[in-house]
């Protein structure tokens, strides 16, 4: 329809006067017709097509922008759907890598031990090593036997105090009843609240004694012996390494078996960087360890003996001299008590 109001407008003829100016124009009815229609049901933006070719070219160069626009959104979408499909791929690998080399160290190092249980298999040893850490393995039993009998010794002195002082106050208060025995009511009070006093004392320097020992048995020595395990662990992967190495060593040289010990020796080296390492840190932590419990232990002994010689001795000086030679400073008689809010 279009093509046939350009050719009638194309043909139609435009009378010029002589004066230079057009005539008028004959009216056409389906002329005008034609026209409106065509601008009511004119071409839409989001349709335009692209002609390829010159005019009036076949339809087959025509494509839709439509078609464009949709193909290059489909292409940008489904690009970045791929890289994240690469990412997701990759991540994957990457873990199902790392599940199968602990799977493989795992099946080595069971391998290696169930062979040195059962005697068929060598083992790494390190004698003057292994009597140190043994020696320390021993140590850490009876410090913990000291530990758990410092604490029931606490126990029962702070009942013994708390025992005093409900005594004290009992005999405070028949003095005050008891006219005839005021004298000896008070006389009893008076001693058992010394007494009392004194132990609350010698709470102070035991407590200091009991966390000091548990700070070196649960901590200091704890960690020494993390370490020890990280180092026997290790040394049960080199040997799963080395006796790996060895079997490999005894086969075939083909080009298969050959590449098989190159990768072998290098995970070889690897685990013997490692136990060396780590034996190194072993011997250092031993060795600072060994001071520390000496230092340590030289200064709780010590007040130990001296708090518990006074306390005995009724020397309630020296007792205080004691705690003020280690620094141990008594908690306010209530300090121990949750506040307010925390009952809350």
């Amino acid at each position: 329809m279009t093509d046939s109001i350009m050719s009638k407008a194309a043909t139609m003829e435009i009378p010029i006067n002589s004066n230079g100016d057009t005539g008028t124009l004959p009216e056409d009815d389906s002329l005008e017709q034609d026209l409106q229609q065509v601008m009511v049901s004119g071409p839409n933006l989001n349709e335009t097509s692209i002609v390829s070719g010159g005019y009036g070219g076949t339809a087959e160069g025509i494509i839709p922008t439509s078609s464009i626009k949709g193909s290059s959104m489909h292409h940008s979408s489904s690009s970045s759907s791929m890289a994240a499909d690469e990412a997701t791929r990759g991540v994957a690998v990457e873990k199902l890598e790392t599940v199968k080399k602990w799977g493989l160290n795992t099946y080595k190092c069971t391998k290696q031990m169930i062979s040195e249980r059962f005697g068929r298999g060598s083992r790494t040893v390190d004698m003057e090593l292994e009597a140190q850490i043994e020696v320390l393995r021993d140590t850490k039993r009876k410090y913990e036997s000291v530990l758990r009998l410092a604490r029931a010794l606490t126990n029962h002195f702070y009942n013994m105090v708390q025992t005093q002082h409900a005594l004290g106050d009992t005999f405070a208060d028949l003095s005050q009843k008891s006219p005839e025995l005021r004298d000896e009511f008070g006389y009893n009070a008076e001693t058992q609240k010394l007494l009392c006093k004194n132990g609350e004392t010698l709470l102070g320097a035991i407590n200091f004694f009991v966390s000091s020992i548990n700070t070196l048995v649960n901590k200091t020595m704890e960690d020494t012996l993390m370490t020890i395990k990280m180092y026997e662990s290790s040394r049960l992967e080199f040997d799963a390494y080395r006796s790996d190495l060895e079997e490999l060593s005894l086969g075939p040289r083909d080009a298969v078996a050959m590449a098989r010990i190159d990768a072998a020796q290098q995970q070889y080296q690897i685990q013997k960087d490692k136990y060396e390492r780590l034996r190194s840190d072993v011997i250092i932590k031993l060795k600072f360890l060994e001071e520390n419990k000496v230092k340590v232990m030289h200064k709780q002994l010590l007040l130990f003996h001296n708090a518990i010689s006074a306390y005995f001795a009724g020397n309630q000086q020296q007792l205080e001299q004691t705690l003020k030679q280690f620094n141990i400073k008594l908690k306010p008689p209530g300090d121990d008590k949750p506040s307010w809010l925390e009952e809350q």
